[in-house]
């Protein structure tokens, strides 16, 4: 049993930000794509990962994406809208319930994201709780478009590691995505898989973990 967490970092979407991807599939569905044959092909994955690690800024993106769906004529305020309508919502108690937990361990948020979608929701924080980047919600954010690594690679978990100074044994990830907790453990890290249905608030009691999780790291 490890009762010694001193530091959580937490995944966003689907842990902190609310998200739904076949939203996004639903409205290209609309438009005549074959969603099933787009969302399992090579080309697709390969231009998705290079955007969320930085290699292609969002121009280059929309461009290539806009080809692969047969949309060249789109408008990149369309397009944009499309993509983004994956992006739910933060509840405002969510963010209270991290305002609780910054008071008795570090926190830090491990992203795979994009710069379309990173404009939309830092607008949404800004708006809606004052924050104007999520380095002032964490210790520390860091975004996979920004470092050029994205999750499950572990030299993404190592960075944040070495950048903070932490120790594994000492830390817990909370991540909604199997392949991304396996890694996460087979560093040392003690990690929590959350469904899309759990609610970050409920594992802790006035921002401490509750004991019954620390019984299940």
């Amino acid at each position: 049993m490890n009762t010694k967490i001193k530091n959580i970092i937490f995944d966003l979407g689907g842990v902190v930000l609310d998200i739904d991807e076949n939203v996004v599939y639903k409205e290209l569905d609309k438009l005549g794509v074959n969603v099933s044959e787009l969302a399992h092909s090579k080309e697709f994955i390969e231009i998705m990962s290079k955007f969320d690690t930085g290699v292609y800024t969002a121009p280059t993106f929309r461009k290539k994406m806009k080809e692969l769906i047969g949309q060249e004529k789109m408008t990149d305020e369309k397009f944009d809208f499309i993509w983004n309508s994956m992006l739910l919502d933060i509840p405002r108690e969510r963010i209270e319930a991290l305002e609780q937990i910054r008071k008795h361990y570090k926190i830090f948020l491990m992203s795979n994201s994009n710069e379309i979608h990173y404009d939309l929701y830092i607008r949404d924080l800004q708006l809606r709780f004052g924050y104007n980047e999520f380095d002032k919600l964490f210790n520390k954010s860091y975004f996979s478009f920004d470092i050029h690594l994205e999750k499950p690679d572990p030299r993404f978990f190592e960075l944040i590691l070495d950048h903070e100074i932490l120790l594994p044994e000492e830390t817990l990830f909370i991540d909604d995505t199997a392949a991304n907790i396996k890694v996460a453990k087979s560093l040392g890290i003690s990690t929590y898989h959350i469904s899309r249905e759990e609610l970050v608030r409920n594992l802790f009691v006035n921002g401490v973990l509750k004991d019954e999780i620390k019984q299940m790291l």
